[in-house]
């Protein structure tokens, strides 16, 4: 978990340096880029907490798996593995677009998504080990983050 911070932590500080950089400012203005920003920022963050409470007790914030843990396959998880951190990145992304510059956009994802990416390999893990067959089953129907994309 304090890698996911750091990487957050990097992110965003790196994203509020570059922020005013001219030459990366994004080439369309106006009060609708905040708009669409903070519409991308709420839609990720009530995945992500919708994510949570579906999977109610079984939601944890360091990776654990308990016994006899179902396969959680409601609400989000229908559509992806971690609706969590998709939530999570869309969230991020908004945050970027806010900030009405590309490169802003980029140094504040590119860190969170790789520390994401690392976090859903150690839970992916975890949880093949604990549920197995189920879990790999449900894998074979799901993509990670992106529903039938990735």
């Amino acid at each position: 978990m304090a890698l996911v911070w750091i990487g957050v932590a990097v992110g965003v500080a790196a994203a509020m340096v570059v922020q005013s950089v001219r030459a990366t400012h994004l080439a369309v203005s106006g009060p609708w880029l905040e708009i669409v920003g903070m519409i991308l920022m709420v839609a990720g963050l009530s995945i992500r907490w919708w994510a949570i409470a579906v999977l109610g007790r079984y939601f944890t914030t360091d990776v654990a798996v308990q016994e006899q843990q179902p396969v959680i396959r409601s609400g989000p998880y229908r559509m992806v593995r971690h609706p969590s951190y998709a939530g999570a990145l869309l969230a991020f992304a908004g945050i970027g677009v806010v900030m009405h510059n590309w490169l802003s956009i980029v140094v504040l994802l590119v860190p969170v998504t790789l520390v994401v990416l690392n976090r859903i390999a150690v839970e992916e893990r975890a949880l093949l080990a604990t549920l197995g067959a189920p879990y790999s089953q449900y894998c074979s129907r799901t993509k990670r983050l992106i529903p039938g994309v990735f």
